[in-house]
């Protein structure tokens, strides 16, 4: 095998490790002051500074929407290859953001009355196992199930890392957590968990009898005009797209755009998605246009909890989304991080202004903590300009 394979090969199994146990590690407090951007520098070369960081993106996207006017910045590559710059239509992973499509879904047959959010697995999925039987929708949705993270586990891990395009029955991902009990009891406190949205998306299924895909395309897709989004089961990438990096100085980055399959990830993540999509999702989705009122109220049932990786200002979780508490505003949405590839995307309660972030290579709390906390102090400086405040 070249050393190169070898090379990536191993910088993959620890960046895949590292994402596994940023999904449930306490959240990280720092105890330095934030590397900001430079004291009076604009947007753009902020964007810039990002991608010029010790282990920054090759590239960096971001979509402004005010009404009906659009402002695009970018910075980098879209392809270290080719040199092209990012675009608004180019495809991307879009990680945990995913788990806003899933309750998205979720949502919307509760406003049917197809489901209920004090719906139970025991009632809707009898055959997991019965210490997991009390749990709610609600708490799938807040991410206060308890249920054990399935992507944790060492069976899951350990096909993986053999195989990351390894086709995994996605409706079986459960499975590898099944032996294992609640890590504490339904509602009593938050913890992040991609078995939480495998399970909304099971429990979808179930009150229908259709496929999760088809009820994405259905109830999401359509509904909100998205043309250029899908749920891939295997690891190739529709075209153009954004390619995703491993980025570990002194090493030049290692494209790993098609690395991963995403019938492992699924409805934890496995979306692919463009900015241009992202953008209508986002400010649908905020807005509460999919449902009624009564279920935007329940949605917005904030408690303490943040999406992964961090969003700006202060976090708190509602049911599938998450509240940004910026210094300039409050802004609603969702965050997430896998190989290659990190997310937010954000808007105002009334859904009329949008941020859609997109950087290609991992950032989280495990594995570039630094970077992280300058990145999130470029999206508020962002949240800022977008709500037209002084930043």
């Amino acid at each position: 095998m070249p050393v190169r394979s070898v090379r990536s090969r191993r910088r993959l199994a620890v960046a895949l490790l590292a994402a596994s146990l940023a999904a449930l590690s306490p959240t990280a407090v720092a105890t330095t002051t934030p590397p900001g951007p430079r004291p009076g520098t604009g947007l753009q070369q902020q964007l810039q500074d990002l991608v010029d960081a010790p282990g920054g993106p090759p590239g960096v996207i971001a979509v402004l929407r005010d009404g009906r006017n659009s402002r695009v910045l970018r910075a980098g590559v879209a392809d270290l290859d080719t040199g092209r710059r990012p675009a608004p239509h180019d495809h991307m992973r879009i990680a945990s953001t995913a788990k806003a499509f899933s309750g998205a879904v979720a949502l919307s047959l509760v406003d049917w009355n197809t489901l209920d959010l004090d719906d139970t697995l025991g009632e809707r999925l009898p055959h997991l196992p019965k210490a997991w039987h009390a749990v709610t929708l609600r708490q799938l949705l807040h991410h206060t199930s308890g249920l054990p993270d399935y992507s944790r586990s060492p069976g899951f891990l350990k096909i993986v890392l053999a195989d990351p395009r390894h086709r995994f029955d996605s409706r079986k991902l459960l499975d590898f957590a099944a032996g294992e009990p609640l890590r504490f009891e339904p509602g009593s406190r938050y913890e992040y968990s991609n078995s939480d949205n495998i399970a909304v998306a099971l429990m979808a299924e179930a009150a229908t009898r259709i496929p999760y895909e088809q009820l994405l395309r259905k109830l999401v897709y359509r509904p909100l005009g998205l043309r250029d989004t899908s749920l891939p089961q295997g690891y190739r990438m529709p075209k153009p797209y954004l390619h995703g990096y491993d980025v570990i100085p002194p090493d030049p980055p290692v494209d790993v755009s098609e690395v991963l399959g995403m019938s492992g990830v699924w409805a934890s993540g496995g979306i692919v998605s463009t900015p241009a999509d992202m953008t209508r999702f986002i400010r649908g989705y905020a807005e509460g246009r999919l449902y009624g009122p009564q279920v935007v109220d329940q949605q917005r049932d904030w408690i303490p909890g943040n999406s992964e990786p961090k969003g700006p200002g202060r976090n708190d979780a509602g049911l599938g989304i998450f509240r940004y508490t910026t210094r300039c505003g409050v802004m609603l949405g969702h965050t997430g991080n896998t190989l290659g590839y990190t997310q937010l995307i954000a808007a105002t309660p009334d859904g009329q202004r949008s941020l859609t972030f997109s950087v290609t290579t991992q950032i989280n709390r495990a594995q570039k903590p630094d970077l992280l906390r300058r990145m999130r102090a470029v999206q508020e400086n962002l949240v800022c300009a977008l709500l037209r405040h002084r930043s």
